[in-house]
Parts: structure tokens; sequence; C-alpha cells
């Protein structure tokens, strides 16, 4: 059997043929036209989700377009794009609010002496500000530099694991905490 590039996912159409293609131009193909209004880096961003999890927590190589395109549009309306229902997966337009973004990396400070504790209080306090501007999406980046300045790392690493998800899980309960205040999607990258 040939292995799949890892963007790639192979595709059962209606008729039962098995199609390999990449995860990031058939999300493209799905949402048509309107891709056109879309920043690239969301598209981008949901293709790569949708593709995590079939992949990592479906355990699927093989999905129906019918299952993609839903997994698809639940994660543009997480991410605050209206799907049209007449329209099969076509992104609409942004709905009403901002996408703030951020860098984990700015919070450690330049000389390399914040350690985890401190780390992540200015985690919290910038998070927490980020949240009370009211945003519909924010989008928290470089989360593997920052775990390898944390960690003392010069390479991703099995050792890099733990504080990655230990920081992923940190902002997840802040989310909760603040969740009956915010109508917010969350993107770490």
């Amino acid at each position: 059997m040939i292995q799949l590039h890892s963007h790639s996912l192979v595709f059962e159409t209606t008729d039962g043929e098995l199609i390999p293609c990449d995860a990031e131009e058939v999300t493209i193909e799905l949402i048509g036209e309107a891709v056109q209004d879309l920043d690239p880096n969301l598209v981008r961003q949901a293709a790569t989700a949708v593709l995590h999890y079939f992949k990592s927590e479906c355990d699927q190589q093989v999905v129906t377009i019918r299952e993609f395109t839903q997994a698809l549009e639940q994660v543009l309306h997480n991410l605050g794009v209206q799907v049209s229902k007449e329209e099969k997966s076509a992104a609409k337009s942004l709905v009403g609010g901002k996408i703030l973004e951020a860098d984990l990396s700015d919070l450690i400070e330049e000389d390399g002496s914040a350690t985890e504790l401190i780390f992540f209080a200015r985690l919290k306090r910038e998070f927490v500000k980020l949240l009370n501007r009211s945003p519909r999406v924010i989008r928290l980046r470089g989360l593997r530099r920052c775990v390898k300045h944390l960690i003392g790392a010069q390479r991703w690493s099995k050792r890099c694991y733990g504080p990655n998800d230990q920081i992923i899980n940190f902002l997840r309960e802040c989310m909760e905490q603040q969740s009956a205040q915010s109508d917010c999607a969350l993107v770490i990258y």
C-alpha cells in the first residue's frame, strides 16, 4: 500500500470510489467561491483541524465527503465563520466580532529568565485581557517555540509533549472559567 502524505486523507465518494487528496485542497473546493472572502490562514487551520481529528482522534485514513464536510462545517462555525445551509459547505462570511492574535513567545522575557510559574501567571493575565475585548476567535501562535524555550530544548523532542499539553490544558481551564462571559473560539498553534 502506498503511504499517504501527512496532509492527505483518502476520500470515499458517493459511488464508492476512493480518492487520496490533500485536506486543504478539498477544504478550498468545498468552500467554493466564498474562500476569497476568508483569511487563508483560517482556511488552512480549519483543514488542519479536520485532518487531525480524523487521523489522530478517530484513527481514520478513509472518510466520506459527507463526514469531512460535516466536520469542516463544525470547525468553521467554531472559528466564527457562518456556514450557509443552502450551499453545501460554503462559508458565507465572518460572523460579527473580531479575531485577536497573540504570540506566546512574547510572554517569555528576552533574557530567557522566565520560569514556568512566571510564564503561566503572564499567560493567564494576557488571556483574560484578550477575552475582555470580546473577540469571536483568539489565535495564540508560537506554542512549539515557547515550549522549547521554557524547557531549554533546541529541538522538539518527546519531553516537549508534557509542557505542550500543560499549556493547552491551562488555556482550556481559563476558557472554561471565563465561558459564562464569552462565546469565543480558541486556536493554538
